[in-house]
């Protein structure tokens, strides 16, 4: 059994307040498929971050890929970052660029072919239901479109793992569950899943997948 991410005693505090994060401890295994979840404050958001290397700890250890990300210099982790596919809460989606431009930049990124890009795109665009807005920008979106453009966006790449804030807050209970779908193909074919959510029926609807409870910081 291959653990893919692991933190051994990790806190997390900002500037001099009281701690955020305290002792957590985990491991998560490569292909596994976990949800993440806990009352409003209890610090999911910033263990997402810790996920996905936009934040370091105060203390402990977090390897990513069996690799220290704590004492790893500062311009090696986009290399790793690269291999990580992030649902924003808030989108990120690039302003200027259409739906299909914002899902395609990853492709674009990593130096794919534009036939290639053009196929996986489309058709991913069709899978969240928005091949008729192919074109339009994210302003012209309503928050739930926006929503499925950033989830295909992070899963366009097939990550090694994919970490999501709350992912289908935006949709109906129908694109929901598409959606869940649709993460759950991608972690068949190998991909770590992480999905931050307080939606009991969501979570009911993966039978193998893992809870981590987060409760004031800590590990419940």
């Amino acid at each position: 059994m291959t653990h893919i991410i692991q933190f051994e005693n990790v806190g997390l505090r900002y500037g001099n307040a009281p701690e955020t994060l305290s002792d957590i401890s985990f491991s998560l295994t490569r292909g596994g498929f976990y949800f993440l979840t806990g009352p409003s404050g209890a610090g999911k958001t910033s263990l997402l971050k810790l996920l996905y290397l936009a934040q370091r700890p105060s203390r402990g250890v977090v390897r990513l890929f069996g690799d220290d990300m704590v004492t790893m210099p500062r311009d090696r982790l986009p290399d790793y970052r690269r291999r990580i596919g992030v649902v924003f809460q808030d989108f990120r989606l690039i302003s200027h660029l259409s739906a299909f431009e914002n899902i395609a930049l990853p492709l674009r990124v990593a130096g794919h072919k534009e036939a290639a890009i053009a196929q996986r795109v489309t058709e991913l665009l069709a899978w969240v239901g928005l091949g008729a807005r192919t074109d339009a920008l994210p302003q012209t979106l309503s928050g739930g479109e926006q929503q499925r453009v950033a989830i295909a966006r992070a899963v366009i790449t097939q990550p090694d793992v994919l970490i999501a804030d709350e992912p289908t807050g935006n949709v109906d209970p129908a694109m929901a569950l598409r959606l869940l779908r649709l993460f759950e193909a991608l972690n068949q074919l190998g991909t770590t899943v992480v999905v931050a959510t307080h939606d009991a029926q969501l979570m009911s609807g993966v039978g193998h997948a893992h809870t981590l409870r987060l409760n004031e910081g800590r590990l419940a």
